[in-house]
């Protein structure tokens, strides 16, 4: 008789539920620039002169950002 694993009846839903869970939360550059008190374009300029927040690109024209990015990176810039 084989045993049976909580994964070998994993549904639909519950696996999405585990990749969902498992993703980081990533803010639009709307949301990052409204955290940090700027415009967006002040983070578009960061961005291109690589002293902004590490980015991820989803497209070219959809640039994100980690929570734990953008807290490192105010980390680093601190005085």
């Amino acid at each position: 008789m084989s045993k049976h694993t909580r994964r070998d009846h994993l549904t639909v839903a519950d696996s999405h539920e585990e990749i969902t869970d498992a993703l980081p939360i990533l803010w639009t550059s709307r949301e990052v620039a409204e955290a940090l008190k700027v415009t967006p374009s002040t983070l578009c300029r960061w961005r291109a002169t690589g002293k902004g927040p590490r980015v991820y690109w989803l497209s070219p024209d959809s640039p994100r950002y980690r929570r734990s990015d953008v807290l490192a990176w105010l980390e680093e810039v601190a005085a």
